[in-house]
């Protein structure tokens, strides 16, 4: 009996060998298969570093280069790596052609899709939330590594216009990119590696339509997801109220949008930088049915610059979403209070020297007038003169030539009387 099953388990280690064998011998000429029902595939495919990227052969001959394929294919390529995505490959036998290298190989992923949470209805300026998007093969999660930390999802918010495709590309609004996906595991993201990308979206534009997209930076696919999206003014107010009486506090006021916050579910959060003391921090809920949160800060009358930053809290009335508000850095200075009596008398002093720098530059100016008038009247006098004079001269001088031009008069003696 142990010499059967010994000679059972034999068997199996044999046909694993061979199979493995098998397996290793498909792809030491760097060939695969791609099946018929295989509509879109990605080969990452490792290289020796610093080698040329591989040149891919269809089943019918065709060589895709890296410089030179189709509509239909991508072509990312790193110093060791070609990650190369085809719509609608040819099924059969592909091959790669380079210095792959036989630890890694070839990685073969079909069927890629990207997936993203729908955006709510409304969204609103200066709203920061939570979005993710997600990669799988197969409908399966993707979790090959090297593919997932070269994917490089980003997210864009254009102006929506209608037939932008129509448009001259000079006309067509400009993207902003409002924030990149990341898998690593930090921040938002619950787990490095598994498929799920997460970006905290911060909407830092004007009210309005806009087109959203979702794509790759690097080209790794070309299918972008894409939403319209309707950006509403922020349905909260903040409002900050600097005190001038020591002891007395500065108050900050957040206050909720009647229709659009749900009241009661206000709550504010603030930290206050005292530039000698430790920070301060405050924090409140509105009350059940108000609209209304305030948060004292202590001033105790010390000159200096100060700042604040803090978070609001809300729910959406008509959806129940839950909305966060970030508030950034903001500054505020106290000073010594100001002599009334003793700036309007500097004022006056300042604005009667600026009276008189200006009357001196008027006196100046029409001095240099005056004396640019006089050089005038000097200058056309002396040319008057000077014309007269050689007008004078030009008809003396006529005259006498025409004196002297004219014959000298004979004088005819008469005849004598006869005897």
């Amino acid at each position: 009996m142990v010499r059967i099953l010994a000679a059972i388990v034999g068997c199996l280690i044999s046909l694993s060998s061979l199979a493995a064998k098998e397996s290793s011998m498909s792809l030491l000429d760097n060939r695969f298969r791609v099946d018929p029902t295989i509509s879109q595939i990605t080969f990452v495919i490792y290289r020796e570093k610093d080698s040329q990227p591989v040149v891919l052969v269809r089943p019918d001959g065709t060589k895709y280069y890296q410089w030179r394929n189709p509509d239909n294919v991508r072509w990312y390529q790193e110093a060791s790596m070609d990650i190369i995505s085809i719509d609608n490959p040819m099924p059969g036998p592909w091959q790669a052609i380079g210095k792959v290298t036989p630890k890694n190989n070839i990685k073969l992923i079909s069927n890629l899709q990207l997936t993203t949470d729908v955006f709510p209805i409304r969204v609103f300026q200066g709203e920061e939330f939570k979005f993710t998007a997600r990669l799988t093969s197969d409908g399966k999660p993707l979790l090959l590594r090297d593919f997932l930390d070269r994917v490089n999802l980003k997210v864009t918010f254009t102006k929506f216009v209608e037939n932008e495709d129509s448009l001259a590309k000079e006309a067509r609004p400009i993207p902003e990119v409002l924030g990149e996906f990341a898998d690593d595991g930090t921040l938002l993201d619950e787990k490095p590696g598994d498929g799920v990308f997460t970006v905290s979206l911060k909407m830092s534009i004007e009210p309005g339509k806009y087109r959203v997209r979702i794509t790759s930076g690097n080209g790794v696919f070309l299918r972008a997801q894409e939403q319209e999206v309707l950006v509403y003014p922020t349905p909260i107010s903040t409002t900050f109220i600097q005190s001038r009486v020591k002891d007395t506090p500065h108050q900050v006021i957040f206050t909720g949008e009647q229709g659009m916050v749900e009241p009661g579910s206000l709550l504010a959060h603030i930290r206050h930088r005292h530039p000698y003391q430790d920070d301060y921090l405050a924090e409140a809920q509105a009350g059940k049915e108000s609209l209304t949160v305030k948060l004292p800060i202590p001033y105790d009358g010390e000159f200096g610059n100060y700042s604040w930053d803090g978070s609001v809290w809300a729910t959406e009335l008509a959806s129940q979403r839950g909305l966060y508000f970030p508030i950034g850095d903001q500054t505020y200075s106290v000073v010594d209070e100001l002599n009334i009596a003793e700036v309007r008398r500097i004022q006056e002093e300042e604005e009667a020297l600026r009276l008189k720098k200006e009357q001196e530059q008027l006196m100046i100016q029409m001095r240099e007038e005056q004396r640019s008038r006089n050089m005038m009247y000097i200058i056309v006098g002396n040319l008057v003169v000077l014309v007269l004079v050689l007008v004078v001269w030009f008809v003396l001088r006529k005259i006498k030539m025409k004196k002297a031009a004219q014959p000298e008069m004979q004088l005819n003696m008469p005849p004598k009387k006869g005897k």
